[in-house]
């Protein structure tokens, strides 16, 4: 049997972001939550399609805009001679490693058994 018209709208109402889910969504991804989580925070939450369709730039750009905060933040603070952040960019963008050689002094005996004799 076909529904009477009411004039009310069916279903939840169209969502529409607010500047505060804009943050909420950058923040969230940049430390890394996945989109079915953000999705779940944003106002009463909504369908992680409905977060592509309307914060397309905020996923596709927040990772990046904090790796360059936090590297620049790195590589200023190895220019101001911070080893330790000297030693972490050598590491990360240099290719550089820790070399670690371990000696052995004394007799060393090995015996090799066989378990499985027929």
């Amino acid at each position: 049997m076909p529904r009477k018209a009411t004039g009310k709208p069916n279903g939840r109402p169209a969502y529409k972001p607010t500047d505060d889910d804009r943050k909420t969504v950058s923040l969230m991804c940049a430390v890394g939550i996945p989109h079915e989580g953000i999705a779940l925070c944003i106002g009463d939450g909504i369908d992680d399609k409905t977060l592509r369709k309307h914060f397309p730039r905020e996923l596709a750009t927040s990772k990046i805009k904090a790796n360059v905060k936090i590297g620049g933040s790195i590589f200023n603070a190895a220019l101001a001679g911070n080893m330790t952040a000297a030693t972490l960019w050598a590491k990360t963008q240099m290719g550089w490693k820790e070399k670690s050689e371990i000696e052995h002094s004394g007799d060393v005996s090995w015996s090799i058994q066989n378990i499985y004799e027929k």
